[in-house]
């Protein structure tokens, strides 16, 4: 049975906060590929002004680019419509009906996630795979309230990078460097498209 990590995002952009987590819940929980999902038009991002998504996509190609372990889906990108979690779910879980899905995220989106589009479904569809965040901690009252809902929950340990794509975009605006805070291709792409100037 293949064991296959999700990670949603919009990736705007990926840096090294989403390459470390990943990696580490795929090596916490024995996942055989992550599957990193760009955002096409998130509910929760609904009058935010996105980079285009074929830059988005580009960036996490280049971000992942040598490791055989990670993949990228341009599943949300290409479906019309607010794209939720629970949709890409449902057509992996078609797509692969024997393969076991976990569904990566941070500590600051579990605190919402009992409230999310068909969290029942959710539940039953992937086992949650949660990594704290700087300013966020696993707390294991939710985790309680979470495991009564129906949602097998697993806490993964990852080193803290306050590292945000928030503040990326915010650098790239005034002039400062982004190096060492996102892959060097990432940093490229960014420049020759003149991103988030």
């Amino acid at each position: 049975m293949a064991h296959v990590g999700v990670m949603g995002g919009t990736f705007d952009p990926i840096h090294l906060g989403h390459l470390v987590c990943a990696e580490m819940a795929r090596d916490a929980c024995g996942l055989d590929e992550v599957l990193f999902v760009v955002a096409g038009n998130p509910h929760f991002k609904q009058g935010i002004s996105l980079a285009p998504a074929k830059d988005r996509l580009a960036m996490v190609q280049r971000a992942i680019e040598g490791n055989d372990a990670f993949a990228v889906s341009d599943r949300e990108v290409i479906r019309a419509g607010i794209t939720y979690t629970v949709d890409t779910l449902e057509e992996l879980h078609e797509e692969q009906p024997d393969a076991e899905l976990s569904f990566i995220l941070g500590a600051d989106s579990l605190l919402t996630l009992s409230t999310w589009k068909d969290a029942a479904r959710i539940a039953q569809l992937a086992r949650i795979v949660c990594l704290a965040r700087p300013g966020y901690r696993i707390d294991e009252d939710l985790l309680t309230s979470l495991s009564d809902q129906g949602f097998l929950v697993e806490a993964v340990r990852a080193p803290l990078l306050d590292i945000s794509s928030s503040d990326i975009r915010a650098r790239v605006r005034s002039g400062k460097t982004i190096r060492y805070l996102v892959p060097d291709g990432v940093a490229g792409h960014i420049r020759a498209q003149g991103l988030y100037r």
